[in-house]
Protein backbone atom coordinates (compact mmCIF):
# COMPACT_ATOMS: atom_id res chain seq x y z
CA UNK A 1 0.00 0.00 0.00
CA UNK A 2 1.70 3.00 -1.19
CA UNK A 3 1.39 6.66 0.25
CA UNK A 4 -0.57 9.08 -1.69
CA UNK A 5 1.15 12.69 -1.30
CA UNK A 6 -1.09 15.33 -2.54
CA UNK A 7 -3.52 16.94 0.35
CA UNK A 8 -7.15 16.24 0.76
CA UNK A 9 -9.30 19.63 0.07
CA UNK A 10 -11.68 19.71 2.72
CA UNK A 11 -14.71 22.39 2.97
CA UNK A 12 -16.64 22.01 6.14
CA UNK A 13 -19.72 23.86 6.95
CA UNK A 14 -21.19 25.17 10.26
CA UNK A 15 -23.99 26.81 11.33
CA UNK A 16 -25.38 27.94 14.97
CA UNK A 17 -25.90 30.30 17.47
CA UNK A 18 -23.29 29.88 20.17
CA UNK A 19 -22.82 32.18 23.57
CA UNK A 20 -23.01 35.47 21.90
CA UNK A 21 -21.61 34.86 18.66
CA UNK A 22 -24.30 35.04 15.58
CA UNK A 23 -24.55 32.38 12.84
CA UNK A 24 -22.38 34.71 10.20
CA UNK A 25 -19.61 34.73 12.42
CA UNK A 26 -19.69 30.66 13.78
CA UNK A 27 -19.93 29.82 10.16
CA UNK A 28 -16.28 32.05 9.68
CA UNK A 29 -14.85 30.17 13.14
CA UNK A 30 -15.38 26.64 12.85
CA UNK A 31 -14.80 25.38 9.82
CA UNK A 32 -13.17 21.78 9.95
CA UNK A 33 -12.66 22.26 13.35
CA UNK A 34 -15.28 20.45 14.45
CA UNK A 35 -15.31 17.64 12.46
CA UNK A 36 -13.10 16.30 14.69
CA UNK A 37 -15.42 15.66 17.42
CA UNK A 38 -16.84 12.02 16.31
CA UNK A 39 -18.63 13.56 13.49
CA UNK A 40 -18.72 16.42 11.38
CA UNK A 41 -20.15 20.19 11.41
CA UNK A 42 -22.54 22.55 13.55
CA UNK A 43 -25.37 22.65 11.30
CA UNK A 44 -28.97 21.26 11.54
CA UNK A 45 -30.17 21.17 7.49
CA UNK A 46 -33.04 18.37 6.27
CA UNK A 47 -33.27 15.83 3.75
CA UNK A 48 -32.07 12.21 4.09
CA UNK A 49 -30.82 9.39 2.54
CA UNK A 50 -30.47 5.54 3.05
CA UNK A 51 -27.30 3.89 4.42
CA UNK A 52 -24.22 2.65 2.07
CA UNK A 53 -23.72 -0.92 3.26
CA UNK A 54 -21.05 -1.70 0.83
CA UNK A 55 -17.99 -3.82 1.82
CA UNK A 56 -19.58 -5.31 4.30
CA UNK A 57 -20.64 -2.62 6.39
CA UNK A 58 -21.26 -4.83 9.72
CA UNK A 59 -21.10 -2.34 12.49
CA UNK A 60 -23.85 -4.33 14.73
CA UNK A 61 -21.91 -7.47 13.90
CA UNK A 62 -22.31 -10.61 16.64
CA UNK A 63 -20.24 -13.83 16.91
CA UNK A 64 -21.43 -17.67 17.94
CA UNK A 65 -17.88 -17.76 18.44
CA UNK A 66 -17.72 -15.61 21.17
CA UNK A 67 -19.34 -14.86 24.42
CA UNK A 68 -20.24 -11.04 25.46
CA UNK A 69 -20.38 -9.72 29.17
CA UNK A 70 -21.07 -6.45 30.41
CA UNK A 71 -18.65 -4.83 32.94
CA UNK A 72 -17.82 -2.36 35.17
CA UNK A 73 -14.66 -0.94 37.03
CA UNK A 74 -13.37 2.06 38.82
CA UNK A 75 -10.55 4.23 37.53
CA UNK A 76 -7.93 6.67 39.32
CA UNK A 77 -10.99 9.57 39.82
CA UNK A 78 -13.36 6.68 41.23
CA UNK A 79 -15.38 6.88 38.36
CA UNK A 80 -17.16 3.56 36.92
CA UNK A 81 -16.38 2.86 33.43
CA UNK A 82 -18.92 0.30 31.12
CA UNK A 83 -17.01 -2.22 29.07
CA UNK A 84 -18.07 -5.06 26.86
CA UNK A 85 -15.63 -8.03 27.79
CA UNK A 86 -15.10 -10.18 24.51
CA UNK A 87 -14.51 -14.06 25.27
CA UNK A 88 -13.51 -16.78 22.89
CA UNK A 89 -15.98 -19.57 23.87
CA UNK A 90 -13.21 -22.07 23.49
CA UNK A 91 -11.10 -20.04 26.11
CA UNK A 92 -8.87 -22.02 28.73
CA UNK A 93 -9.87 -20.28 31.78
CA UNK A 94 -7.11 -22.05 33.24
CA UNK A 95 -4.04 -20.57 31.49
CA UNK A 96 -3.39 -16.68 31.31
CA UNK A 97 -4.30 -14.79 27.51
CA UNK A 98 -3.31 -11.83 25.73
CA UNK A 99 -5.90 -8.92 26.19
CA UNK A 100 -7.02 -6.24 24.28
CA UNK A 101 -8.85 -2.63 25.11
CA UNK A 102 -10.49 -0.98 22.88
CA UNK A 103 -12.29 2.76 22.32
CA UNK A 104 -15.02 3.85 20.47
CA UNK A 105 -14.37 7.16 17.91
CA UNK A 106 -14.83 10.53 19.60
CA UNK A 107 -18.46 11.38 20.40
CA UNK A 108 -19.66 7.58 19.95
CA UNK A 109 -20.09 4.93 21.77
CA UNK A 110 -18.86 1.23 22.38
CA UNK A 111 -21.81 0.02 20.18
CA UNK A 112 -20.64 2.14 17.31
CA UNK A 113 -17.22 0.46 15.92
CA UNK A 114 -15.27 -0.71 19.82
CA UNK A 115 -17.58 -4.15 20.06
CA UNK A 116 -17.33 -4.84 16.26
CA UNK A 117 -13.32 -4.76 16.62
CA UNK A 118 -13.75 -6.53 20.04
CA UNK A 119 -15.19 -9.06 18.65
CA UNK A 120 -13.55 -9.37 15.93
CA UNK A 121 -10.61 -9.76 17.97
CA UNK A 122 -11.91 -12.38 20.18
CA UNK A 123 -13.00 -14.17 17.08
CA UNK A 124 -8.51 -14.41 16.66
CA UNK A 125 -8.14 -15.69 20.24
CA UNK A 126 -7.59 -12.50 22.30
CA UNK A 127 -9.89 -11.66 25.27
CA UNK A 128 -10.81 -8.25 23.96
CA UNK A 129 -12.89 -5.70 25.84
CA UNK A 130 -14.81 -2.57 24.52
CA UNK A 131 -15.05 0.55 27.24
CA UNK A 132 -17.56 3.77 27.11
CA UNK A 133 -15.30 7.01 27.70
CA UNK A 134 -16.41 8.59 31.25
CA UNK A 135 -19.60 10.91 30.20
CA UNK A 136 -20.72 8.96 27.36
CA UNK A 137 -22.92 5.44 26.97
CA UNK A 138 -23.11 3.90 29.95
CA UNK A 139 -19.71 4.94 32.06
CA UNK A 140 -20.17 7.50 34.65
CA UNK A 141 -19.88 11.42 34.30
CA UNK A 142 -21.46 14.88 34.93
CA UNK A 143 -22.24 16.62 32.62
CA UNK A 144 -22.73 14.31 29.89
CA UNK A 145 -20.90 14.37 26.45
CA UNK A 146 -18.24 16.36 28.62
CA UNK A 147 -14.98 16.60 27.18
CA UNK A 148 -11.66 15.65 29.49
CA UNK A 149 -9.37 13.95 27.52
CA UNK A 150 -7.04 13.17 30.72
CA UNK A 151 -10.08 11.38 32.34
CA UNK A 152 -10.11 9.97 29.00
CA UNK A 153 -6.87 8.41 28.46
CA UNK A 154 -7.45 7.12 32.59
CA UNK A 155 -10.16 4.94 31.23
CA UNK A 156 -7.71 3.01 29.09
CA UNK A 157 -5.34 2.24 31.93
CA UNK A 158 -8.31 1.88 34.18
CA UNK A 159 -9.35 -0.87 31.74
CA UNK A 160 -5.63 -2.48 31.87
CA UNK A 161 -6.67 -2.27 35.42
CA UNK A 162 -9.84 -4.49 35.37
CA UNK A 163 -8.54 -6.68 32.78
CA UNK A 164 -5.00 -7.71 34.36
CA UNK A 165 -7.50 -8.70 37.17
CA UNK A 166 -8.81 -11.64 35.63
CA UNK A 167 -7.35 -15.34 36.52
CA UNK A 168 -7.11 -15.88 32.88
CA UNK A 169 -5.43 -12.77 31.50
CA UNK A 170 -1.62 -12.24 31.33
CA UNK A 171 -0.54 -8.75 32.79
CA UNK A 172 2.09 -8.80 30.84
CA UNK A 173 0.05 -9.29 27.36
CA UNK A 174 -2.04 -6.46 27.70
CA UNK A 175 -2.36 -3.75 24.08
CA UNK A 176 -5.12 -1.41 23.12
CA UNK A 177 -6.91 -0.21 19.98
CA UNK A 178 -7.81 3.57 19.66
CA UNK A 179 -10.51 4.33 16.96
CA UNK A 180 -10.79 7.60 15.63
CA UNK A 181 -10.43 10.03 18.69
CA UNK A 182 -9.46 7.03 20.68
CA UNK A 183 -6.80 6.78 18.85
CA UNK A 184 -5.23 10.37 20.27
CA UNK A 185 -6.38 9.24 24.16
CA UNK A 186 -5.04 5.42 24.08
CA UNK A 187 -1.44 7.18 22.84
CA UNK A 188 -1.60 9.65 25.66
CA UNK A 189 -2.18 6.83 28.03
CA UNK A 190 0.26 4.43 26.75
CA UNK A 191 3.01 7.32 27.30
CA UNK A 192 2.80 7.14 30.93
CA UNK A 193 1.71 3.67 31.32
CA UNK A 194 4.13 1.05 30.38
CA UNK A 195 1.07 -1.78 30.90
CA UNK A 196 0.00 -0.99 27.82
CA UNK A 197 2.43 -3.28 25.82
CA UNK A 198 1.25 -2.56 21.98
CA UNK A 199 -0.73 0.07 20.46
CA UNK A 200 -3.19 0.39 17.32
CA UNK A 201 -4.47 3.32 15.75
CA UNK A 202 -7.22 2.85 13.17
CA UNK A 203 -8.68 6.29 11.36
CA UNK A 204 -7.10 8.15 14.06
CA UNK A 205 -7.45 11.92 14.70
CA UNK A 206 -4.86 14.29 17.25
CA UNK A 207 -7.92 15.88 19.03
CA UNK A 208 -6.40 18.42 20.24
CA UNK A 209 -4.51 19.47 16.60
CA UNK A 210 -8.03 18.84 15.70
CA UNK A 211 -9.69 21.68 17.72
CA UNK A 212 -6.84 24.04 17.46
CA UNK A 213 -6.05 23.87 13.76
CA UNK A 214 -8.77 22.44 12.42
CA UNK A 215 -8.29 19.80 9.04
CA UNK A 216 -5.59 20.50 7.24
CA UNK A 217 -4.81 23.35 9.30
CA UNK A 218 -7.19 25.39 8.06
CA UNK A 219 -8.08 27.51 10.60
CA UNK A 220 -6.82 30.30 12.35
CA UNK A 221 -5.72 31.53 16.00
CA UNK A 222 -7.87 33.79 16.04
CA UNK A 223 -10.86 32.07 15.01
CA UNK A 224 -10.08 29.48 17.21
CA UNK A 225 -9.81 32.16 20.56
CA UNK A 226 -13.24 33.29 19.33
CA UNK A 227 -14.24 29.61 19.70
CA UNK A 228 -12.69 29.35 23.34
CA UNK A 229 -14.31 33.18 23.75
CA UNK A 230 -17.72 31.44 23.38
CA UNK A 231 -16.89 28.28 25.60
CA UNK A 232 -15.84 31.07 28.31
CA UNK A 233 -19.22 33.31 27.74
CA UNK A 234 -21.32 29.96 27.84
CA UNK A 235 -19.82 28.94 31.02
CA UNK A 236 -21.72 31.92 32.76
CA UNK A 237 -24.71 30.96 31.46
CA UNK A 238 -24.26 27.39 32.60
CA UNK A 239 -23.26 28.47 36.00
CA UNK A 240 -26.19 31.18 36.09
CA UNK A 241 -28.67 27.93 35.72
CA UNK A 242 -28.81 28.15 31.80
CA UNK A 243 -29.19 24.94 29.99
CA UNK A 244 -26.23 23.18 28.30
CA UNK A 245 -24.69 23.91 24.59
CA UNK A 246 -23.83 21.33 22.91
CA UNK A 247 -21.75 21.87 19.47
CA UNK A 248 -20.08 19.48 17.07
CA UNK A 249 -21.33 16.30 16.14
CA UNK A 250 -23.42 15.01 12.76
CA UNK A 251 -25.90 16.51 11.76
CA UNK A 252 -29.40 15.88 11.80
CA UNK A 253 -30.33 15.72 8.12
CA UNK A 254 -28.52 16.50 4.96
CA UNK A 255 -29.16 18.72 2.14
CA UNK A 256 -27.93 19.33 -0.97
CA UNK A 257 -25.55 22.04 0.53
CA UNK A 258 -23.78 19.19 2.83
CA UNK A 259 -20.40 18.70 2.29
CA UNK A 260 -18.39 15.38 1.84
CA UNK A 261 -17.03 14.67 5.16
CA UNK A 262 -20.28 15.67 7.02
CA UNK A 263 -22.39 13.48 4.77
CA UNK A 264 -19.75 10.33 5.31
CA UNK A 265 -20.23 10.38 8.97
CA UNK A 266 -23.90 11.32 8.43
CA UNK A 267 -24.62 7.61 6.63
CA UNK A 268 -22.72 5.93 10.09
CA UNK A 269 -24.24 8.36 12.86
CA UNK A 270 -27.97 8.89 11.58
CA UNK A 271 -28.76 5.75 9.71
CA UNK A 272 -29.78 2.55 10.68
CA UNK A 273 -25.95 1.41 9.62
CA UNK A 274 -24.68 2.98 12.91
CA UNK A 275 -26.79 4.90 14.71
CA UNK A 276 -26.75 4.12 18.23
CA UNK A 277 -28.65 6.46 21.06
CA UNK A 278 -27.65 5.11 24.53
CA UNK A 279 -30.05 4.81 27.60
CA UNK A 280 -30.91 8.07 28.86
CA UNK A 281 -29.86 9.77 25.73
CA UNK A 282 -31.41 11.61 23.13
CA UNK A 283 -30.92 11.49 19.41
CA UNK A 284 -30.46 15.43 19.10
CA UNK A 285 -27.46 15.20 21.54
CA UNK A 286 -25.79 12.11 20.37
CA UNK A 287 -22.28 12.83 18.89
CA UNK A 288 -22.34 16.46 20.02
CA UNK A 289 -19.73 17.31 23.33
CA UNK A 290 -20.17 20.27 25.66
CA UNK A 291 -19.34 23.64 24.26
CA UNK A 292 -18.33 24.35 27.62
CA UNK A 293 -15.80 21.72 27.74
CA UNK A 294 -15.07 20.86 24.16
CA UNK A 295 -12.06 23.91 24.72
CA UNK A 296 -10.42 21.43 26.78
CA UNK A 297 -9.03 19.49 23.53
CA UNK A 298 -7.00 23.35 23.23
CA UNK A 299 -4.61 22.12 26.20
CA UNK A 300 -4.49 18.05 24.59
CA UNK A 301 -0.96 17.26 22.75
CA UNK A 302 -1.06 13.62 22.55
CA UNK A 303 2.23 13.18 20.39
CA UNK A 304 4.37 15.23 21.81
CA UNK A 305 6.93 12.82 23.37
CA UNK A 306 5.03 10.22 21.53
CA UNK A 307 8.60 8.24 20.91
CA UNK A 308 9.00 7.42 24.52
CA UNK A 309 6.25 4.64 24.14
CA UNK A 310 9.05 2.83 22.39
CA UNK A 311 10.54 -0.01 22.36
CA UNK A 312 6.59 -1.05 22.96
CA UNK A 313 5.46 -1.13 19.08
CA UNK A 314 2.72 0.96 17.96
CA UNK A 315 0.65 0.37 14.37
CA UNK A 316 -1.29 3.11 12.48
CA UNK A 317 -3.53 2.17 9.90
CA UNK A 318 -5.35 4.66 7.97
CA UNK A 319 -7.46 4.52 4.61
CA UNK A 320 -5.44 6.34 1.94
CA UNK A 321 -8.58 7.86 0.79
CA UNK A 322 -9.40 9.40 4.51
CA UNK A 323 -9.72 12.84 5.30
CA UNK A 324 -8.04 12.23 9.01
CA UNK A 325 -5.13 10.56 6.98
CA UNK A 326 -2.66 13.92 8.25
CA UNK A 327 -2.73 12.47 11.92
CA UNK A 328 -1.45 8.94 11.65
CA UNK A 329 0.96 10.44 9.19
CA UNK A 330 2.44 12.86 12.05
CA UNK A 331 2.15 10.25 14.68
CA UNK A 332 3.80 7.82 12.70
CA UNK A 333 6.44 10.65 11.57
CA UNK A 334 7.05 11.45 15.24
CA UNK A 335 6.93 7.90 16.62
CA UNK A 336 10.06 5.62 17.67
CA UNK A 337 10.82 2.32 16.71
CA UNK A 338 9.36 -0.11 16.18
CA UNK A 339 6.32 1.59 14.14
CA UNK A 340 4.31 0.45 11.15
CA UNK A 341 2.02 2.43 9.10
CA UNK A 342 -0.77 0.64 6.91
CA UNK A 343 -2.67 2.35 4.10
CA UNK A 344 -5.60 0.87 3.40
CA UNK A 345 -6.33 1.29 -0.19
CA UNK A 346 -9.55 3.08 -1.35
CA UNK A 347 -10.65 3.23 1.89
CA UNK A 348 -12.73 6.65 3.80
CA UNK A 349 -12.01 7.75 7.45
CA UNK A 350 -15.48 6.26 8.42
CA UNK A 351 -15.02 2.99 5.93
CA UNK A 352 -12.71 1.70 8.37
CA UNK A 353 -15.61 2.15 11.62
CA UNK A 354 -17.56 -0.93 10.06
CA UNK A 355 -16.57 -1.98 6.52
CA UNK A 356 -15.01 -5.59 7.44
CA UNK A 357 -14.01 -6.14 3.44
CA UNK A 358 -11.93 -3.08 3.91
CA UNK A 359 -10.44 -3.29 7.94
CA UNK A 360 -7.73 -5.55 8.11
CA UNK A 361 -8.36 -7.15 10.89
CA UNK A 362 -5.88 -9.76 10.07
CA UNK A 363 -2.90 -7.30 10.10
CA UNK A 364 -4.43 -6.12 13.98
CA UNK A 365 -4.63 -9.61 14.61
CA UNK A 366 -1.10 -10.33 13.06
CA UNK A 367 0.77 -7.36 15.16
CA UNK A 368 -1.07 -8.44 18.50
CA UNK A 369 0.50 -12.22 17.62
CA UNK A 370 4.13 -10.80 17.59
CA UNK A 371 4.03 -8.24 19.74
CA UNK A 372 1.90 -9.90 22.56
CA UNK A 373 3.48 -13.13 22.20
Amino acid sequence: MTEKKDPIDTTISATARTAGIDRRQLLKMTGAGVVAFGAASIFDTTNAKAQDMSNGAANFYTSDKVTLQKVTFRSLYRMNVAGNLFLPNDLDRAARHPAIVLGHPMGAVKEQSANLYATKMAEQGFVAMSIDLPFWGESEGQARNLVSPDIYAEAFSAGVDFLGSQSYVDRQRIGGIGICGSGSFIISAAKIDPRIKAVATVSMYDMGAAFRDALNKSQSVEQRKQIIAAAAEQRWKEFDGGAIQYVGGTTLELTADTDPVQREFYDFYRTARGEFTPAGATRETTTKPTLTSVVKFANFYPFNDIETISPRPMLFVSGDQAHSREFSEDAYRRAAEPKELVWVKGAGHVDLYDRVDLIPFDRLAGFFDRHLA
